[in-house]
């Protein structure tokens, strides 16, 4: 075993002397004498010597809880997106207009980010296993109520119960991943949630095919409950308890050690087997009950989330995901399914889902990208001397930054003028191609760059870009009508997206700087006073 590859497995225990700056976001990763290292660089943040500790764990287990909350992801987004193409049988069937159709789909939205204003505290205190498991319980309640709903306002309840439930996985994965993997991991791992995130915008797809055979809109929930129940069982086995509260080793505090002192760095890592804990077995990892966090303040981390929305990093990506969900998940599949089933297109309803095979594509298109943030920045890292800065990571975006808005164009100019119905996979596959590379990489640079509460900094984020993206789709179908598609998707939406990506060359420039005041300002002052848990930087 090499110690380049950090693992973990046996008795062996990952060590580093890594240690943050004063500006947050920037990280020294020189490399000391007994250090794991990846890329080359010394591992952050720095693990206890504890087996339990979740920075400790296989890389097995650590796959498989991710893979549970990204496949959770993935469920709930489809739910949340695939009745969207049922918008004109909920018309003929329920009797309401068109924009009271789609406000199942809009409300819907709202809870599933809303709901962390209260799913977020509550795995902070009383621990992340109890509140998913919980919230799984929740999500196939509100599933199997909307398959049984047989008016327009039992089934809007029933949508906000299944949304409001999984509202915990547009947090939860990015606060595991911020538990249990190193900053060299982030970028790659936060891209394989993003992947299931962003593929449950085939939702639509499969909905509209569950119509085939004379098969009611209600198939496709109960199709979910049963994907949902079979995951509930597995993540009671898998996930285990991630809160750990990590003590900093004496010798990455201590300022008159210096790196370069190899030998009495050395001497201070010396830990024997017989101090070390033992790793809880698997009977105890089951445990779901037990996790009170006393210094937890619930109502308090609910207030003092909203303050992140003056950290300009945090909004960037409120506004980032906002923009991208009001177009991908609403725009297109409110838009399409209304334009193919009518002529001079004249689609099935069954074919009306398939714009979600050009949101798809755009992903797959994606997907090799994933780990090139943590690559870059490594290479970036080593020729600055092993000092690490947030910005580094920034880069790989450079490439797309007009990709999104061009693809909006297109998808609107199709829209307005009737063009051949593969130009709007074309401009919906550019607009996903272009929204993974900013939904991945600016959520790990924001936490990159500002030490905070993950946990309150996600609360502000799936806030804010649930409402931006509630506030574009509530009355979307009534502003095309009024102003044309040209006009708001290609305009107005295209702008709001250019000026938004644009934003990554301030950040580039002038990041830094940025980090550098904000970490003098009494807001910075009062996040730092209130942390109580160690960011991934």
């Amino acid at each position: 075993m090499t110690t380049d590859q950090a693992k973990t497995t046996g008795r062996h225990l990952a060590h580093s002397h890594a240690k943050e700056g004063d500006i947050p976001g920037t990280v020294n990763l020189q490399v000391a004498e007994g250090d794991d290292t990846a890329y080359g660089q010394a591992l952050f943040p720095v693990p206890a010597n504890d087996p339990n500790d979740p920075l400790q764990w296989s890389q097995t287990r650590k796959i498989l809880i991710l893979v549970v909350c990204s496949l959770y992801s993935f469920l709930s987004n489809s739910a949340l997106q695939g009745p969207s193409v049922y918008i004109g049988i909920y018309i003929q069937e329920f009797g309401v207009t068109p924009t009271a159709a789609s406000d199942l789909v809009n409300y819907a939205n709202l809870a599933y980010g809303f709901g962390s204003l209260l799913m977020v505290p509550l795995y902070h205190k009383i621990g992340r296993r109890p509140v998913m498991l919980a919230s799984l319980l929740l999500y196939c309640g509100g599933l199997i109520g909307c398959a049984q709903s047989k008016t327009y306002a039992s089934l809007m309840a029933c949508r906000v119960i299944h949304c409001f439930g999984a509202s915990v996985c547009e947090a939860l994965p990015v606060q595991l991943v911020n538990d249990i993997f190193y900053l060299h991991e982030r970028g790659k791992r936060l891209g394989i949630y993003t992947v299931c995130l962003c593929v449950g915008a085939t939702g639509p797809l499969f909905a509209g095919y569950m119509l085939d055979g004379d098969y009611s809109w209600r198939l496709f929930f109960y199709v979910e409950f049963a994907f949902a129940g079979a995951l509930l069982i597995l993540a009671f086995f898998i996930v285990e308890e991630t809160t750990y509260h990590r003590k900093v080793p004496e010798e990455v505090t201590r300022s008159s050690i210096s790196l370069n002192d190899k030998e009495l760095a050395s001497d201070l890592m010396v830990t024997t087997s017989e101090d070390l804990p033992p790793r809880k077995t698997f009977i105890q990892t089951l445990k779901f009950w037990g996790i009170w966090e006393k210094d937890s303040q619930f109502f308090l981390m609910i207030a003092r989330s909203f303050t992140y929305f003056l950290v300009p990093h945090v909004f960037w990506v409120v506004t980032t995901y906002g923009i991208y969900i009001g177009l991908g998940a609403l725009t297109f599949n409110f838009i399409f399914p209304l334009k193919i089933t009518s002529p001079p297109y004249s689609w099935s309803e069954t074919s009306s889902g398939l714009i979600a095979l050009g949101s798809l594509s755009g992903y797959i298109l994606a997907v090799p990208f994933t780990s090139s943030s943590d690559r870059l920045a490594a290479r970036l890292t080593r020729r600055n001397g092993g000092i690490r800065e947030a910005e580094m990571r920034l880069g790989v975006i450079l490439p797309v930054m007009l990709i999104g808005p061009a693809g909006l164009v297109i998808f609107g100019f199709a829209a307005e003028r009737n063009l051949h119905w593969f130009t709007y996979f074309v401009g919906s596959a550019m607009t996903t191609f272009s929204g993974y590379f900013y939904f991945t990489f600016t959520l790990a640079y924001s936490i990159d760059s500002y030490t905070s509460n993950v946990s309150e900094m996600l609360i502000a984020m799936n806030l804010g870009k649930q409402a931006i993206s509630f506030g574009m789709g509530l009355k979307l179908l009534d502003w095309v009508v009024e102003k044309g598609y040209a006009v708001m998707i290609a305009g107005v939406f295209g702008g709001l997206l250019l000026a938004n990506n644009l934003a990554l060359v301030g950040f580039m420039v002038w990041g830094k700087r940025v980090r550098a005041y904000m970490a003098k300002t009494w807001l910075a002052r009062v996040h730092r006073e209130s942390v109580t848990e160690v960011a991934t930087h």
